[in-house]
Order: C-alpha cells, then sequence, then structure tokens
C-alpha cells in the first residue's frame, strides 16, 4: 500500500515546510515564542501534538548530520514531533569523544574512498551504506522516550512482516537471540539539550557486512593508550537474512506508518483516525535553501579540525628492534604524545644496555615531525629516519569478524 493510501497525504518539494513556520524565525525568536506561550503548552496531550515522518532526499552523509543538527538546534518540537528517516553512502560515524585510529581501519576509509566523519552524540563506531536506514526520532527534552521509539520500530516489522524483534537489556533491537539487527549510533542514544532532545539508531536491512567487517577493523601494530569512549563489538544481522523480501522503501513506508498511527506519549495505537491528524510524510531537500546556515554546519562536520582535532588526547607505542654495533638487537618503544591531533612529543624508550648512568632510559626525538598534523603515515616516517625494525603484532584477535559490528 503507498504512503499516500495509508497516511492520506505525501508532501513533495518546497511545500513539505509550508507548516513549518519556525524555519523563518531565529533562534531568540522561537525561543520568545516559546516563553510566551509556555502556560498553554504545559497541557500536554495527545490530540494536541501533531508528527511529522521527514525522509531526507542527500545520501551524503555530512549533509544529513548537518540537518539532524539544524532541526535539533532550531525546530520547535513543542507541539509537533518528527522522525527523521535518512540514508548514506558508505562511511564511518564515530562517536563524539571517540578516536578514529582506535575505532576503525583509517587506511583502508582512505583507499575505499570512504568518508570519516564526527558525529555530535557520544556512543560508539557505525557503518553506513545504502543498505542502512537511519532514524532520529525528534521531542522536546523532557518527552525524550528511547524505549518508546525502539518499540515502534518492533511493532513496524511485526506489523508488516510478522517478524519478531526485541529490545535486549543493552536496548538494542535484536533477532534471532544474540543477533542484532539495530545498532545504536549514540552510547545513551540521544543528544540531550535546552529545549530540544533526539534519539537515533540504524537500522540494518541489506548493509555489506564484508566492507563493514573490513572498515571497522585496525590492523595497526600500534598501541593507543587514551581516555576516549571505545566501542564494544556484537553479532550483527541484516533484516534480510531474517526476511530476504524486505526492500527498504517498504520498510519506510511501514516505519513510518507506525510512527504516524502510534500516541505521541503513550504506545497507544491511534489508528486510521489518528493518522488523519498528523501532518504525514514529508520530502526534505536539506539545502541552504530550506534551512539556511545548514551549509555551515555541513562544512564544521568535513573539516579535519572537527574528524580529527576534536580526539581526545592519546599515546601510540610502537616496539621497535634496534641493531646494535655488537650485533646484538635491543627492543626498545616510541611513542607519541598526540592532543588534538598534533604530534605534541615524541619519545624513546631506551633499553637498559643502551642508557648510560648519565641520562634517563627515556629520551626526546628531535624531529621536524613534531607539530604536525597526526595520521597513520607519521609513525613508519620516523621509525625509517632512525632505521629500526616493526615488531608485528598479533592479529589472531581479528580473524573471523565478519559478522561482527563495533557498537556501543
Amino acid at each position: 500500500m503507498s504512503l499516500i493510501s495509508k497516511c492520506g497525504r505525501i508532501v513533495i518539494g518546497r511545500s513539505a515546510l509550508c507548516c513549518l513556520q519556525k524555519f523563518g524565525q531565529t533562534k531568540s525568536q522561537a525561543r520568545w515564542t516559546s516563553g510566551l506561550n509556555e502556560k498553554h503548552r504545559r497541557k500536554d496531550s495527545n490530540d494536541s501534538i501533531r508528527k511529522s515522518v521527514f525522509i531526507s532526499q542527500s545520501t551524503d552523509v555530512f549533509t544529513n548530520l548537518a540537518l539532524e543538527d539544524w532541526l535539533y538546534r532550531n525546530f520547535d518540537f513543542t507541539n509537533h514531533h518528527v522522525l527523521l528517516l535518512w540514508r548514506n553512502d558508505p562511511c564511518v560515524v564515530i562517536g563524539r569523544h571517540q578516536n578514529p585510529w582506535l575505532e576503525c581501519n583509517v587506511r583502508d576509509t582512505e583507499k575505499h574512498g570512504i568518508a570519516l566523519v564526527r558525529r555530535n552524540s557520544g556512543g560508539g563506531t557505525v557503518y553506513h551504506d545504502n543498505g542502512n536506514l537511519n532514524l532520529s526520532f525528534f521531542t522536546p527534552k523532557e518527552r525524550y522516550n528511547r524505549r518508546y521509539n525502539l518499540d515502534i520500530i518492533t511493532r513496524a516489522l511485526y506489523r508488516e512482516w510478522g517478524l519478531k524483534a526485541a529490545v535486549n537489556e543493552r536496548e538494542d533491537i535484536v533477532v534471532e537471540g544474540r543477533y542484532k539487527v539495530s545498532f545504536d549510533v549514540s552510547g545513551t542514544a540521544a543528544k540531550l539539550g535546552r529545549p530540544n532532545a533526539y534519539h537515533h539508531c540504524t537500522l540494518l536491512v541489506a548493509a555489506n557486512k564484508t566492507l563493514l567487517s573490513l572498515i571497522l577493523q585496525r590492523h595497526e601494530a600500534d598501541i593507543l593508550q587514551t581516555n576516549a569512549t571505545t566501542s564494544t563489538r556484537s553479532p550483527i544481522k541484516n533484516l534480510t537474512e531474517v526476511y530476504p523480501d524486505i526492500r527498504m522503501d517498504n520498510l519506510v513506508n511501514a516505519i513510518g506508518w507506525e510512527y504516524l498511527r502510534t500516541k505521541s506519549l503513550a504506545l497507544e495505537d491511534g489508528g486510521y483516525d489518528h493518522i488523519q491528524n498528523q501532518k504525514g510524510f514529508q520530502l526534505i531537500n536539506p539545502s541552504e535553501d530550506w534551512f539556511p546556515g545548514i551549509d555551515k554546519l555541513k562544512d564544521e562536520f568535513r573539516s579535519w579540525e572537527w574528524t580529527y582535532g576534536r580526539t581526545p588526547k592519546f599515546t601510540v607505542t610502537r616496539a621497535l628492534d634496534v641493531p646494535a654495533q655488537n650485533g646484538n638487537l635491543y627492543r626498545l618503544n616510541l611513542s607519541l604524545e598526540i592532543q588534538n591531533g598534533i604530534v605534541e612529543e615524541i619519545r624513546m624508550s631506551l633499553p637498559a644496555g643502551l642508557a648510560s648512568a648519565d641520562f634517563n632510559q627515556d629520551a626526546n626525538v628531535i624531529t621536524n615531525l613534531r607539530g604536525m598534523r597526526y595520521d597513520c603515515d607519521v609513525m613508519d616516517n620516523i621509525i625509517a629516519a632512525i632505521g629500526c625494525k616493526t615488531i608485528p603484532a598479533s592479529i589472531s584477535e581479528n580473524a573471523k569478524k565478519t559478522n561482527m559490528v563495533a557498537t556501543q
């Protein structure tokens, strides 16, 4: 059944914004209006809140994250809740407080032309492609309800295909017991602020699991020490592996339909009559014309300073073999201290047999690489300059992880 026949309306093009009067207002104007009507808005009811399903027409991750952030910053959700549905071309999305070099194979992302981006919310790292459906649930902060959102997804799967999915103790959506088909893109599954909040998650439909496994594995020999948030790996499965007839357009229809028919403040089915009072499905063009200021947000998400420069301080250490004049090999550690993505210190831990009594075993390495942006090649360049040999790290832990994904 089509979106139109199920929901009564679908708005395409610029007219999708005709009912959103706040788009033309500044943030201060919107908040002033909100404060003026606060007494009237305290009386929440399912009947006074309308819902929309926004469907982004972009598959660019920087654009979609900018759209999500724009709505979070500028939109008034007091009487208008929104579900944003969006898909991305292949990319890796890390949490706000994560280290990209710890979470994924940065070299392979560059090799395969896969975008790497840091989002605004916390939590673990995820892989996106056109086989994933991303969902962002927007409400005022006081109405944030993660379980309500996840239950809408599971109810949609059951209503449309009879597929039984459950929400586990970690509040992940799982099928067949342990296989996770949905994983949250935020550790807290939310961005909470004043006055708005959102919870977002990614639903695996027909994702490229081979590429996912390759990109989310690190192959470097370096040991990283950091306080950055680290991802937890979980077994995954695509929905199409469980129910081959599921297609993306049908899934968008089913979840959007379930969202619109469910009452706003309780997990209750309002049926067709309830849907007739909602704002329906709206195709969104995330452009500067529609969302003034979105290009600036997009540029911030694309910037090196945001993706890499916001990485919490970390130390990279690699074990090396150094040949001595007597023919013996000495083991030492080469360490780089990285702050805001910049190489601040380069130190070498000398073996006791090579350090004299007058010198500390930890020696600073003099090099013009200090002060440069860190990347995967910096350590290799230093090792090549001092003529040492890298000791290979064990890669046994990386075996047979095709069905694993980093998440939190």
